[in-house]
């Protein structure tokens, strides 16, 4: 699914115009994508967490030349499954499965 995808059901399933449906998801976008970049955690219950993860600098390696490298510091965004969705795509898996 994609943000069109997304704006399509939403519109569909809340009765709603889509240029509606397009402003809610930008708008919820904008908010999630604000409070990452100011170092906020998002959680949403049933779902999951959006969080960002600091990493400090460390020694790498150039997979083609084998030249040892310094890897600068770095932010970066990470979601965690809630429990209740991690518990309906293993139910979801498991019957598909038989």
């Amino acid at each position: 699914m994609n943000k069109s995808d997304l704006i399509e059901a939403l519109a569909k399933k809340g009765n709603l115009k889509k240029y509606i449906a397009e402003h809610i998801v930008t708008e919820v976008f904008a908010a999630m994508s604000d409070a990452l970049v100011e170092g906020e955690g998002i959680e949403i219950r049933g779902f999951g967490s959006f969080y960002i993860k600091q990493y400090e600098s460390y020694t790498g390696r150039n997979p083609k030349t084998g030249e040892k490298i310094q890897v600068q510091p770095k932010r970066l965004p990470l979601f965690k499954m809630g429990k209740e969705l991690k518990e309906r795509l293993q139910e979801h898996l498991k019957n598909n499965n038989k």
